[in-house]
């Protein structure tokens, strides 16, 4: 028998050995993908005097919406109205943050969306400058809200008032 010649259990063992190696190469490199998703702030407060509420703004502060019809993972606004109405994107796997929590969903187009309470949001094309809320009520195949997070107003909220009792009958029967 040959010196370098191995035996059929021998080429079975250096078999293995080799498939073992190449296996924990595999998961080394497959490591970097499941790392924890990089973190971008995408959203600030802000405040729409005209409506009174504390909103979701982009960074640069346009206010930020949603379609009433958008549920459940539903895309209505596709095509021609993604003109008006912008999505606000992110870099897939990444992890929104911002004043509220966000998350993100993927659109038709392949691209990944951020959600606020499991609707897609957008910012407005008609709106000029910050503190606008130009699309708000805006009908079409849903209606458009800005995604508001709280009041405006710091003050508690008074309490309810109490009506004076009902005057006594008095002429009881």
């Amino acid at each position: 028998m040959n010196p370098f010649e191995l035996s059929r259990p021998s080429l079975r063992v250096a078999l293995t050995a080799l498939a073992a190696a190449a296996l924990v190469a595999l998961a080394i490199v497959a490591l970097p993908a499941t790392a924890p998703a990089a973190t971008k702030s995408v959203a600030k407060e802000g405040t729409v005097a005209s409506l009174g509420k504390k909103v979701l703004t982009s960074n640069a502060g346009r206010t930020l919406y949603s379609l009433s019809a958008e549920t459940k993972g539903r895309f209505i606004c596709t095509g021609s109205c993604l003109s008006a109405w912008r999505p606000l994107v992110v870099r897939a796997g990444t992890k929104p943050t911002g004043p509220a929590k966000l998350a993100t969903i993927e659109r038709p187009d392949g691209r990944t969306q951020v959600t606020f309470k499991g609707r897609p949001l957008y910012t407005f094309s008609g709106d000029t400058k910050p503190g606008e809320a130009n699309g708000e009520g805006f009908k079409d195949v849903g209606t458009w809200h800005a995604a508001v997070i709280g009041s405006a107003s710091s003050a508690p909220e008074a309490p309810p008032s109490q009506d004076p009792p009902p005057p006594s009958n008095p002429y009881p029967y």
